[in-house]
């Protein structure tokens, strides 16, 4: 990372309500509290780390309202309400500079059909195929190796990475985000069985991304059987996430890496489902529920629910019968001692 910052350029960013100190250092990287030394900027994003920041070498911090730490020797400390969303602002300028955008326009070696509209203030990148009637929005920047099918459609403001694939009429609404080799409208995995072979069921439905949403590295929707896939504004998904055909996903919901989603499975808006969780089809799970990692769902989950296990219990439950479960071997002593003495003393 090359980046290089004034304390009054971060002050500018994070508006900070209260500033300690001063420091003449440039800010030429971000670092962790323990690891920062003079030209780098730190924060305290968790408390667990507060007993850190009176060691920290780093120019300057970003730290909560109200934190009880005076600067060192040319440290400025700037106290914000949210010291790791104010670090999200420092890193958006950054990222910025390291990866601006080209230049609107197609380049040479991409293929954009007869039929396909891309906007002029869009770009799109080496190797890219737009199919015909597909349509490219306003200040998109698609990069190389991209495909964009038959009839989809690709909103205002998006960043399509390396190798993302949008099948056939597929939608990406505005500001979405798709890291290197997502794909959006693989066929749903639907077959009968017939005649003592599996039948593929065709899949002839589209997948629908709404605003605002980040899908990360290798992850798959699948295209609906009928009618669509949704993913709702706001969600984020983590790499290698794989959500079957008909599921619908709310708004600002989290789906962490290597979940599975069943087809036709409802998840409401605003939960959160932590990583390696697989959840079966046909269900819903209510708005705000929490799954912990590695969770089987099997069945239905109430609003505001917080689960865990395979199948899943609530998550208190299943930690207490976590910590059963580790007696079992000397409960089981136990038991063959005492069915020892009561045959002993027949």
């Amino acid at each position: 990372m090359q980046v290089e910052l004034t304390l009054e350029d971060i002050r500018t960013i994070v508006q900070p309500q209260e500033t300690r100190g001063t420091t003449t250092e440039r800010i030429l990287g971000i670092a962790a509290l323990t690891a920062a030394a003079p030209g780098d900027l730190s924060f305290l994003g968790n408390p667990k780390y507060k007993a850190d920041v009176a060691q920290s070498r780093a120019s300057a911090l970003l730290l909560p309202l109200g934190f009880p730490a005076e600067p060192q020797p040319n440290q400025a400390l700037l106290l914000v309400e949210n010291p790791s969303a104010s670090l999200a602002l420092i890193c958006a300028r950054i990222e910025q500079q390291l990866w601006p955008k080209p230049a609107p326009g197609v380049h040479p070696t991409a293929h954009v059909a007869p039929g396909a509209h891309v906007a002029a203030s869009a770009s799109i990148g080496p190797l890219c195929v737009v199919e015909a009637g597909a349509r490219i929005g306003e200040r998109t920047h698609v990069q190389a190796q991209v495909f964009v099918g038959r009839g989809a459609v690709v909103g205002d403001d998006c960043w399509l990475m390396p190798g993302v694939i949008v099948s056939a009429e597929c939608v990406l609404k505005n500001r979405v985000r798709l890291q290197p080799g997502v794909v959006i409208g693989s066929d749903g995995f639907g077959y009968e069985f017939v005649e003592g072979r599996h039948a593929k069921v065709p899949q002839v439905g589209a997948v629908l991304v709404e605003d605002d949403v980040e899908i990360g590295a290798n992850s798959t929707l699948d295209r609906a059987r009928f009618s669509r896939t949704v993913v709702g504004a706001g969600t984020k998904i983590d790499n290698l996430v794989q959500i079957a055909h008909n599921v619908v996903i709310g708004r600002h919901c989290m789906i962490c890496a290597q979940v599975g989603v069943s087809g036709s499975t409802v998840i409401e808006d605003y939960v959160v489902v932590g990583g390696q969780a697989g959840l079966a089809g046909h269900l819903t799970v209510g708005r705000g529920s929490k799954i912990d990692g590695q969770t089987g769902v099997n069945s239905d989950l109430a609003p505001g629910s917080f689960v865990k296990g395979s199948p899943c219990l609530p998550y208190q439950l299943e930690q207490r019968v976590n910590v059963l479960r580790r007696k079992l071997p000397e409960l089981f002593k136990r038991v063959d001692a005492l069915e020892e003495q009561i045959a002993g003393a027949k």
